[in-house]
């Protein structure tokens, strides 16, 4: 079987997507990829996803924050930016996905908008809501370990 010509052959965009949790998250590519999905179908239906193509090329997440690199065609990438908006959470811990920019290939992507230095995190005990906790600090954001979970809080919350 014979290649496509290279101008029928489709475009592809790649968007460099930064992840944030809580510092005990944790899910992997597949669980990454199934929400896109989800959210892909449940916003713009099943021929839309279709048309968009959604793939998780890179991914990394480790410690409450990591990277993906998605694959989405030419020409749909406010629709895929949109999707990416509707995820939420991943196997159930709450997370934000922010999209730091487009690329027209993966090496492209990952050169510009992921290969940053990684944020430092220190664990702490600090002072909230007048008693210690564990917290962990990542530049001048910290989460607080309380008994629900997490509180995202700032060095001007500590007492």
């Amino acid at each position: 079987m014979r290649h496509l010509p290279k101008h029928l052959r489709p475009r592809w965009r790649y968007l460099g997507v930064g992840l944030e949790g809580w510092p005990d998250a944790d899910f992997d590519r597949g669980a990454f990829q199934r929400e896109v999905w989800y959210a892909a179908q449940n916003l713009v239906g099943d021929a839309g996803s279709a048309a968009l193509d959604l793939s998780v090329y890179g991914f990394a997440f480790e410690d409450g924050a990591g990277y993906a690199v998605v694959r989405v065609r030419r020409g749909e990438v406010s629709r895929g930016r949109a999707v990416l908006a509707c995820v939420r959470e991943v196997d159930g811990h709450p997370i934000g996905v922010t999209v730091r920019g487009v690329g027209g290939t993966v090496r492209a992507c990952e050169e510009r908008y992921i290969r940053r230095p990684p944020e430092l995190s220190e664990e702490n005990t600090v002072a909230f809501e007048g008693a210690e906790r564990p917290a962990v600090a990542r530049d001048d954001r910290v989460d607080v370990r309380v008994e629900s979970g997490f509180a995202g809080a700032t060095g001007h919350d500590l007492n």
